[in-house]
Formats: C-alpha cells, sequence, structure tokens
C-alpha cells in the first residue's frame, strides 16, 4: 500500500517536472500542459478539489445594515450580542493597558518579562497596531493615547531608526497609519471621533514613512523591489540569500494604492503595481510562480525553485511522513 501511495504520488509530481523543462526548451508552458497524458490528468482530478465559494447575500439584500434581514438585525441588536461585544472590548483594553505600562512605545511587550522589545524596527508597531481596532471599538481612550503618542513621537523615529522590512512595516506601520486616517474621517475632512490628533497627522506621518519605503522598489534593478530599507539614511538593500518572497511583495500594493488615492501622489501606486505586472508576465509552472524570487533573471529562478520545491515536497512526505504512517498503521493492526 505504501508503495502504491508512493508510486501515486510521483506520478502526481511528475507534471511540475515536464513542465520546467520545456520552459527551458523554450516551450511555452499552456502547449506542455496541453500535452500531459491522459493518466496525468486523472491523477490531477483526482487529487484536486473545486475552490470553496464565500457566502454571498441576495443582490436586494446587499449594501448597507437596513438591508440586512429582519432576524438577523434583530441578533445584531440583541442583549446577548451587546454583552459579548463589551467582553471583547474589555479584554481589548486589558491588552492595551498591559502595554502601556510595561512597554509603551516598544514594537512589543514580552508578558512573562513584563518588558518591551523592537523586533520590528522600533516604530512602535502595538501602538499603530492598536489604534484602528480602537477607532473600531470606539474605545476613546485608548484612541486619545495611541493617537497622542503617534502625533509627537513617531514622526522623529521614522527620520532616525534603522532597518526595517518593507513588508512587515507596510502591512502594521504604513496600513495601521492609513487605517487611522479613514477611520478618523480624513476622507471626509473631518474628524469623526472627536478623539486623537487631526486625522491629517495620521496621513502626513504615512507618507514620511512611505517615501523612505519607496526606496525598496527604486533602488532595486528590477521590478521585485528590496526586502530592506534603512530609515536613517535612507537606503534599501537586498535580502542576504538575495531572495523576496512572492507573497510579500504582491501583497503591499493595497496600502501603497490607497495612499496615491488619498494623497493624490501616484508615485506610490505606479511603483508598487509594476510588481503584480511583472510577475503576470513571468513564466509559470500551472499557472504558479515559486514561493522566492530572485532580483535577477527570473526565467531560471522559476526552474530552480519549482526542482527545489519538489525535492522538499519528496523529502518530507518519503522520509518523514510515510514512516510515521507505518508506525500508526502498526499500532492500529493495519499491518502486521
Amino acid at each position: 500500500m505504501i508503495f502504491g501511495l508512493a508510486c501515486l504520488m510521483f506520478t502526481h509530481k511528475s507534471t511540475p517536472h515536464s513542465v520546467s523543462q520545456g520552459q527551458a526548451e523554450g516551450i511555452k508552458v499552456n502547449k506542455e500542459v496541453e500535452g500531459i497524458s491522459d493518466s496525468g490528468g486523472r491523477f490531477q482530478r483526482f487529487w484536486r478539489k473545486p475552490p470553496r465559494l464565500p457566502p454571498q447575500l441576495p443582490p436586494d439584500e446587499k449594501g448597507s445594515i437596513g438591508n440586512l434581514p429582519h432576524e438577523l438585525q434583530k441578533l445584531n441588536t440583541g442583549s446577548k450580542w451587546v454583552d459579548r461585544q463589551q467582553r471583547v472590548q474589555k479584554a481589548f483594553i486589558h491588552a492595551w493597558s498591559g502595554y502601556k505600562m510595561y512597554a509603551m512605545g516598544y514594537d512589543e511587550l514580552m508578558p512573562l518579562s513584563q518588558r518591551g522589545v523592537d523586533g520590528l524596527g522600533g516604530l512602535g508597531a502595538t501602538v499603530v497596531d492598536a489604534l484602528d481596532t480602537a477607532l473600531i471599538m470606539g474605545a476613546d481612550e485608548v484612541v486619545s493615547e495611541a493617537g497622542l503618542w503617534i502625533e509627537t513621537h513617531l514622526s522623529d523615529r521614522i527620520n532616525k531608526k534603522g532597518q526595517v522590512n518593507l513588508f512587515e512595516t507596510t502591512i502594521r506601520v504604513l496600513g495601521g497609519l492609513l487605517s487611522a486616517y479613514h477611520l478618523s474621517g480624513g476622507e471626509q475632512g473631518t474628524n469623526l471621533t472627536h478623539k486623537g490628533p487631526k486625522p491629517t497627522v495620521y496621513l502626513e506621518t504615512a507618507r514620511n514613512l512611505a517615501d523612505r519605503l519607496l526606496l525598496a522598489f527604486t533602488s532595486s534593478p528590477t521590478s521585485i523591489p528590496f526586502s530592506d530599507v534603512v530609515l536613517h539614511d535612507p537606503s534599501a538593500h537586498r535580502a542576504p540569500d538575495g531572495l523576496s518572497s512572492t507573497a510579500e511583495v504582491s501583497t503591499v500594493q493595497l496600502e501603497f494604492n490607497y495612499l496615491s488615492t488619498v494623497s493624490g501622489d501616484p508615485r506610490y501606486s505606479i511603483e508598487a503595481m509594476k510588481v503584480l505586472e511583472h510577475i503576470k508576465d513571468l513564466p509559470k509552472v500551472e499557472g504558479l510562480v515559486p514561493i522566492y524570487i530572485r532580483y535577477g533573471p527570473f526565467i531560471k529562478q522559476i526552474h530552480l525553485f519549482s526542482c527545489l520545491h519538489a525535492i522538499n515536497f519528496v523529502h518530507n512526505y518519503l522520509f518523514i511522513f510515510f514512516p510515521f504512517l507505518l508506525v500508526l498503521w502498526q499500532l492500529l493492526g493495519v499491518v502486521n
């Protein structure tokens, strides 16, 4: 049985190998996929499942909360759900109080040692992270405290701090500032919460940070940005191994696009969207690019990392999973 499963696995994994070989010979991926044997196609259909689609409201029920079904509105306003909301808010405020007491201004709180650490570049990531949550929850005291810290300290830290990761800083600090700008009414030119600084403070701080992060894009020899930025120089450089995570470079577009929208400066969107355009034009294996991309020649890297991924798959399943499965079957009495 184990031998049969191993044969089945290798038969299933043969497709990416043939496609990669075709790429090295200059053959288009689509033609290679069409040339796959019928038996390989049957195995692929056996392993693959159709994607699960999210539930959707009927067209007449989309839009505002006033269009929600009556029973759902009752559920949202029932005392049980209000009580749960209050408990969640209480837990959030408790966590914020501990952070404020022991680690205010640090990126993270170490709860056991009760001290703060700067694991994300020292930009007060937890403060910015917590701000948009506090705005949504209506935790006005937290909004005021976090907003005051950002107005007083964050710009100075951006100007003086050292190396930060492009992806983490974008999704947590830049994204947090832009979320605070939106939720505090910045797009409408008002401060809807009446707490914390004016929304323009968040936007100006976000632009100061984004101007430095933009160097990761403009300093790279290709459309794939460097992974790290030194804020006080400012400058950017690649990761030590010369690789860039595909997931990271292709998921920062939301923040940069939104910043261009609200600031009127198209530079952020233009540079970020070059990444997606470049990835779209790359040769692909079954429609996919590898989990890492080099900043240099890409066709060879596609082939290289597809092979490495296959080797990793064989290592994990042949040498780790199958022995464990054999022991389990012996314990259950399936194998004598």
